[in-house]
């Protein structure tokens, strides 16, 4: 499939945004206090023998949206893996904003709209979009830094699962695997796309040696797995490698 490792994957952070926070030193405290923020993550199926110069033209279509005031992060590519063998992705895009009003606002725009349906929608066979509020983020760790690893989990819980418990289980996480750098836990808020996914998770890691090192410790893996398996009906897990972010570019397109 020529779409899964194509050069085309691009990293886009609101750096406007980080410049508003340091030209206030007296409020540099900001920075380091936790903060609500919205996750949004969407999976992309391209389509088998998509032209890769059709792929470049999605994904710098997409990141040119970062220039949207209501964006805070960016970040979109081919995944590193898929470890989901029923719905096989191949792209992410991952965004983060400060309120549900803004995502709103951001799926809204004509901008957006002109992309995915210029870019986007002609050459993917199938999408999943799930969005999520996170309650622990520091502000300065809002852009997950180039080179991190990202590993997302999506779980369909079954009918008679205590959703409290599935939730603890997995806010535990972090203490069990010390690799993790930033840990992000919410319920979807956005059924339409979701596919039936209700709990998403977004760890991230200095790099992918450190995720990977999490992998080989399978009796841990296991362990944790066995705490929420009667629970689950369904998982989707990937793993994103954050680029280094391109030029400044325009959404006007």
């Amino acid at each position: 499939m020529l779409c899964l490792r194509t050069p085309f994957c691009l990293s886009f952070s609101a750096t406007k945004h980080l410049r508003q926070l340091q030209a206030r030193p007296s409020r540099s405290c900001i920075k380091m206090a936790s903060t609500k923020t919205v996750e949004h993550i969407v999976l992309f199926k391209v389509k088998e023998e998509t032209e890769p110069s059709k792929v470049s033209d999605m994904v710098n279509g997409l990141g040119s949206l970062v220039s949207l005031d209501p964006v805070l992060h960016l970040s979109v590519g081919p995944l590193l893996r898929n470890r989901s063998s029923a719905l096989t992705f191949t792209h992410m895009l991952h965004s983060r904003y400060k309120s549900k009003e803004d995502l709103e606002a951001y799926s809204a725009h004509p901008s957006h709209v002109s992309v995915v349906k210029g870019y986007v929608l002609p050459i993917i066979d199938d999408i999943m979009s799930v969005d999520w509020v996170a309650d622990d983020l520091a502000t300065a760790s809002l852009v997950p830094p180039p080179g991190s690893a990202v590993r997302v989990s999506f779980l369909k819980l079954k009918e008679d699962a205590d959703k409290d418990t599935v939730l603890g289980v997995v806010r535990g996480i972090p203490e069990s695997f010390k690799q993790i750098s930033e840990f992000s836990l919410g319920e979807n808020f956005s059924p339409g796309r979701a596919k039936g996914f209700s709990i998403a998770s977004l760890a991230v890691f200095p790099g992918p040696r450190e995720l990977e090192a999490v992998d080989s410790n399978e009796e841990l893996v296991n362990y944790q797995k066995d705490k929420v398996r009667d629970q689950i009906e369904s998982v989707v897990v990937v793993d994103y490698v954050v680029p280094a972010p391109p030029p400044a570019q325009s959404a006007s397109l």
